[in-house]
């Protein structure tokens, strides 16, 4: 095992936790109307640009996971191949829980969305 890649994925994955616990505590609590995403940011941001704000937030967090998670594989010995597919498909989710996010997020009204499904699909078909 390749303890190195294993801290930097073990960091990653807390990083990411730590990174959407702390934006929630600091950020979001203060900007909720009972609702799981937060929506008050008046007067100086519009409901859209919180949704968005608190979508792309975790979009961090849930990249770092990806990452964290590639790292954390490629600590442990196997063929070529296999970390391929294992990183398209570490990819593949990372892309469509953000897509999924961002779509629930933003009642579908940011773009966003829609070029992270397509990437989903794409490396679904390939």
């Amino acid at each position: 095992m390749e303890s190195y890649l294993f801290a930097a994925g073990c960091l990653s994955l807390a990083l990411g936790l730590i990174h959407s616990i702390m934006g929630e505590i600091l950020v979001f609590r203060h900007m909720r109307n009972g609702q799981i995403i937060p929506t008050n940011g008046h007067p100086i941001l519009k409901e859209r640009h919180v949704r968005i704000l608190w979508a792309s937030w975790h979009l961090v967090t849930i990249f770092g996971w990806g990452l964290g998670v590639i790292l954390l594989r490629y600590a442990l010995p196997s063929t070529e191949h296999t970390h391929q597919l294992f990183v398209e498909n570490t990819i593949l989710f990372s892309m469509l829980s953000g897509a999924f996010l961002v779509f629930i997020a933003t009642k579908a009204k940011h773009p966003g969305w829609v070029v992270l499904l397509a990437i989903t699909i794409l490396l679904a078909i390939k």
